[in-house]
């Protein structure tokens, strides 16, 4: 029996990255899955995004664990499209335990980085999109009145500043940094705030994540041309990135009772990144 028998978790950004790999990976511990993902593209990112051939990549990786998914496309930005995926998924699978407000971008090569629109979306999807997710699944929640799990997903970029100097400054970089550290505000709110109803709040904070976000052309280019931004990421462990699997279990342990008493917290895979 896995960790996570009997759950059910509402998961943003889920069908690409961290998200489809923590869908999977909750799904092996035992909690089926509830999953939202624009799959679609923002103008301001450089490289291509999720789409819904990548949402069904997801849905068949969790059925293959043998538990069960509800998933549709859907935009963190409007708030009733998270909530009208919610309800989908709640009339199906009965019930919620675990929140990941997951969902992101990462606006920052590129020429589309440079416009006012990067640091919009940053905020919206990273920022607004976190209190939405957040608005429409702590009612559910409280209702049910037996505790349960929100994991924010954060960045070492919401603990300390990826940049070094202005020549790698974008509107997007900006809007990223705003976002990440935003969120932690909110994780700090609700922490304390629900604390009493046995609701744990948490961020976690990883460093480069091997992942389409960062694996990509624009991204590369980005960092040859801008080496301190690589430099204030270099981390004490010696390593480039992180693998998925090393935030998903972050995300587990965060989700599951062996973290019951956690809350508040924000939790760094960052390969000891934040000792620099």
């Amino acid at each position: 029996m896995g960790s996570l028998e009997g759950k059910v978790a509402f998961i943003t950004g889920v069908a690409r990255g961290q998200g489809q790999r923590h869908a999977v990976r909750l799904a092996n511990e035992g909690a089926d899955i509830i999953g939202i993902d624009l799959c679609g593209q923002v103008e301001s990112v450089a490289y291509p995004m999720a789409t819904s051939a990548d949402l069904a990549r997801t849905v068949e990786l969790v059925e293959a664990t043998g538990r069960r998914i509800v998933a549709r496309q859907g935009d963190v930005r409007d708030v009733a499209s998270v909530q009208k995926v919610l309800q989908e998924g709640l009339s199906e699978l009965g019930r919620l335990d675990i929140v990941l407000a997951n969902a992101g971008i990462m606006p920052m090569a590129g020429d589309e980085a440079k416009s006012a629109a990067a640091w919009h979306d940053a905020i919206d999807i990273m920022l607004s999109g976190v209190f939405h997710t957040l608005d429409a699944t702590i009612p559910v929640l409280r209702e049910q009145g037996q505790g349960g799990s929100i994991v924010i997903t954060s960045s070492v970029a919401g603990l300390k500043s990826m940049i070094m100097d202005m020549d790698a400054y974008t509107p997007g970089m900006a809007g990223y940094h705003a976002a990440k550290h935003g969120v932690v505000g909110l994780m700090r709110m609700y922490a304390r705030a629900l604390g009493r109803e046995q609701i744990r709040v948490n961020t976690v904070h990883p460093t480069g994540v091997l992942t389409p976000m960062i694996d990509n052309e624009a991204f590369a280019a980005f960092s040859e041309q801008h080496p301190t931004a690589v430099q204030a990421n270099t981390n004490a462990m010696g390593i480039h990135v992180v693998e998925v699997d090393d935030v998903s279990s972050a995300v587990v342990y965060l989700a599951s009772d062996a973290g019951r008493y956690v809350t508040g917290v924000c939790l760094p895979v960052d390969a000891g990144v934040m000792l620099q």
